[in-house]
């Protein structure tokens, strides 16, 4: 699914297959609807929740957590050289 020019959002499973984040497009769609990220600090389970550019995601992956800013929306799945600049590590704020 190739983005139009004009699109301001992408579909949350595929901007997280596209990062490379997991290995398929299902398998984040199901770690989403486990509840297991978070969109701008709100628990979602919806695969299909709209990401667009400067939305931060909370991912618990392999026993840490990552926090990432989305610098740009996927038109491909490419190599991971491309998908690294697809977002931008944070870190996690201390009170």
């Amino acid at each position: 699914m190739a983005l139009s020019p004009d699109a301001d959002w992408q579909r949350l499973d595929m901007w997280l297959w596209c990062a490379r984040f997991m290995k398929s497009r299902g398998d984040c769609a199901a770690w989403v609807a486990q509840g297991g990220v978070r969109l701008n600090r709100q628990p979602t389970d919806k695969a299909h929740a709209r990401l667009r550019v400067g939305d931060v995601l909370t991912l618990p992956l392999r026993g840490t957590v990552r926090v990432v800013r989305v610098l740009s929306l996927a038109n491909r799945r490419g190599p991971a050289s491309e998908a690294r600049l697809l977002y931008e590590e944070i870190a996690e704020e201390r009170a």
